[in-house]
């Protein structure tokens, strides 16, 4: 069994400009769905939407940070299999990294990492990783691939375990 290093919660923010599956409604009904390792959470279904907003809080308990966390976006249909709107994942390495540290003499506000857009990443901005109020907190906007639009807004935080060492 692999050991438990802490959670991640994801809060789910917005979609921007996500793609159109229903063209009678010239819209769609996203949701979100993350994966790291086995682990599978679902948000809710926005309905007649592209730019949704969730602000909904997903856990996933994180075992392996070499493991990225990997992301389908997806319509929901009725009478049909859900269409795809698009995939992204991002690399927790670093942000787990930096939440392992002692951080008790750090000033709040500290950016203690920049994260750049680049090939290897779904970055669409530059993304901080933050010591904000006692907590190890990052932003991210990601640019969705496999469709031609959409970007997904997701804010990030690490809950440490009690006893589950640095």
């Amino acid at each position: 069994m692999e050991c438990l290093l802490g959670l991640l919660k994801v809060r789910v923010v917005r979609g921007v400009h996500m793609a159109v599956c229903d063209p009678l409604t010239h819209s769609s009904d996203p949701y979100v769905v993350l994966r790291h390792g086995s682990q599978k959470v679902k948000s809710s279904v926005k309905y007649h939407t592209t730019n949704p907003e969730w602000n909904e809080e997903l856990t996933l308990s994180i075992t392996n940070m070499m493991q990225p966390v990997k992301i389908e976006l997806f319509d929901k249909d009725t009478f049909t299999a859900d269409d795809s709107m698009g995939d992204a994942e991002f690399c927790i390495l670093d942000f787990v990294e930096t939440a392992k540290q002692d951080l008790s003499h750090v000033p709040d506000g500290t950016v203690m990492k920049t994260i750049h857009p680049d090939k290897a990443n779904c970055l669409a901005t530059e993304s901080q990783i933050m010591w904000k109020d006692g907590k190890v907190t990052q932003d991210i906007v990601l640019r969705l691939r496999n469709t031609d639009t959409g970007e997904l807004v997701l804010h990030l935080q690490w809950v440490s375990i009690p006893g589950v060492s640095r």
